[in-house]
Parts: C-alpha cells; sequence; structure tokens
C-alpha cells in the first residue's frame, strides 16, 4: 500500500509561512530579504511567493528604498482558502469542482461518483475557509485526537 496522502503544495505551504509570520506584525512593512530570514525559505522562492500573495490580493506592496509587503486585509479576513486559492487555485480534490463551481473533468456529464466528490470538495474548502490566518499565527488551542490505533503507535 503506498504511504501517500493528499498534501498541499510546498510552495502553499512556505506561502502560508510567510503569511502567518506577517501576521504577527500586520501593519508593518516587510522586506523580502526580511522575510525570507525570518522564516528560513531562499530569497529568490520568497520574492516569487510575495510576488504571487501581492497578485492575489492578500499582500499590498509599496516600491521604494522605504518599500515592502504588508497584508491587504487583516489577519481574521484572511482564510486559509484565500491563501490556496491564491497559491494553488481554486480548491478541490478533484476535477469534478462543486456544485456552485462545476470543474472540467470530461467525464462529467456520465460520472456516477461526481456528485459525492463535489461533496466532499465542497467539505475540503469550508474545513480551509473556517481557519484564518488570525488564527494560524496562534498556537493550537485544541489538541489534535487521533483514532484509537493511530494513538497507541503515537506513544511508542
Amino acid at each position: 500500500m503506498d504511504n501517500s496522502m493528499i498534501r498541499i503544495g510546498k510552495l502553499t505551504d512556505y506561502g502560508i509561512l510567510i503569511l502567518t509570520h506577517m501576521a504577527q506584525d500586520e501593519a508593518r512593512l516587510f522586506t523580502a530579504q526580511e522575510v525570507s530570514l525570518a522564516v528560513g525559505v531562499p530569497l529568490p522562492t520568497t520574492t516569487k511567493l510575495l510576488k504571487t500573495l501581492v497578485h492575489g490580493n492578500l499582500l499590498d506592496s509599496q516600491r521604494g528604498t522605504k518599500g515592502g509587503y504588508l497584508l491587504a486585509r487583516r489577519p481574521d479576513q484572511i482564510s486559509m482558502v484565500d491563501v490556496v486559492t491564491a497559491l494553488e487555485g481554486p480548491v478541490g480534490l478533484t476535477d469534478c469542482g462543486t456544485a456552485q463551481h462545476p470543474g472540467d473533468c470530461q467525464r462529467s456529464i456520465s460520472c456516477a461518483i461526481k456528485t459525492n466528490w463535489q461533496r466532499i470538495n465542497q467539505a475540503v474548502h469550508d474545513a480551509l475557509a473556517q481557519v484564518t490566518l488570525a488564527e494560524m499565527r496562534l498556537p493550537a488551542v485544541h489538541p489534535v485526537h487521533l483514532p484509537a490505533s493511530r494513538a497507541n503507535l503515537q506513544r511508542v
């Protein structure tokens, strides 16, 4: 059996790390170099992500010697679905899309499982929409509960 799992891309993970860092001091301008050093992401990658986040309307940029990047909205107004969408495109595990935003699968018309995948895609979207950048910058307040079989493995 394959041990792979559904994952967000590494660039999206880095983007969330960058935004979470910037959310610590939300009204401050950050330079690309300063962010790169603070989060441990190489400068070229940080610069690329900052530009993508500006294009996705999550950051504003100011040019010039005293320029930099800052959040476009308050951290409690930026959800993880906003971030994932800006960096990866529409949220979905399959090409089925959702009932509101159909995907572009070629088998869509005759697919027997499309509606169920649309439900799953919508559930993932909704879960990401419920977590804000403000929450990501804080330590977890609710412990993660593992199923009993996995909890036993964690104690070893």
